[in-house]
């Protein structure tokens, strides 16, 4: 399953997709955390989603950037045994047993319910930007790099919700590098939203669904 879930700034779009996931049931949740703390206002907003996901079974892994180089299935040993419940081998591979979870070749999950894994990404407006604008980003390569990773993801989890914004709706004329991301986002959410099996716009806390494939 692959969700999109889009919404401005404090529209509650982040509460959404935590609780879709935690409807999923059980299984290994990994939240991919996109944002740079630069200054206190970014802490801040780091700080509450980390309240917001406290004692839902989360494991956080930070990458604002390269998310095609992320690597689900080989985490780090003491990460591995949050995610998977098993010890990990002394090289931060699967046991025998965890392994187990991702199929064959660092495929999907096996159909077991409680070992499915699921990816909840936030959000792809800090992504997007780090791409084109922090040092070791993909510049003007942002949207086929991203798109990518997205690809990559799809291939190795059960279950990929992905948050983003909806920035380009205010009318404001911005600088040339705002506008250039401006499109990059979305270009990458227009595409998003045509792989996606459903796309759901969160309004003043109030999810409006926009896109369901049938099953």
């Amino acid at each position: 399953m692959f969700l999109v879930v889009t919404g401005g700034s404090g529209s509650g779009k982040s509460e959404y997709a935590e609780r879709r996931v935690l409807e999923l049931g059980p299984g290994h949740r990994i939240y991919v955390a996109t944002m740079q703390c630069f200054d206190e206002e970014s802490q801040k907003r780091v700080q509450r989603h980390r309240r917001m996901r406290a004692g839902k079974g989360f494991v956080t892994l930070e990458r604002p950037f390269d998310l095609k180089g992320l690597e689900i299935r080989n985490l780090p040993g003491e990460l591995l045994e949050k995610v998977s419940g098993y010890p990990a081998g002394s090289k931060g591979e699967f046991s025998e047993k965890t392994s187990g979870c991702f199929g064959e070749a660092g495929g999907k999950a096996s159909e077991n319910v409680s070992c499915q894994v699921t990816v909840l990404l936030e959000c792809m407006s800090n992504l997007a930007a780090n791409e084109m604008f922090a040092p070791g980003g993909s510049r003007e390569r942002t949207v086929e790099e991203i798109k990518r990773g997205i690809d990559r993801l799809i291939g190795t989890c059960d279950n990929l919700v992905v948050v983003t914004n909806e920035v380009c709706s205010d009318g404001i004329l911005y600088d040339p590098d705002t506008v250039a991301y401006q499109e990059a986002l979305g270009q990458i959410n227009c595409w998003l939203a045509g792989a996606a099996d459903e796309v759901v716009e969160v309004v003043c806390g109030i999810p409006v669904t926009l896109k369901q494939s049938e099953t």
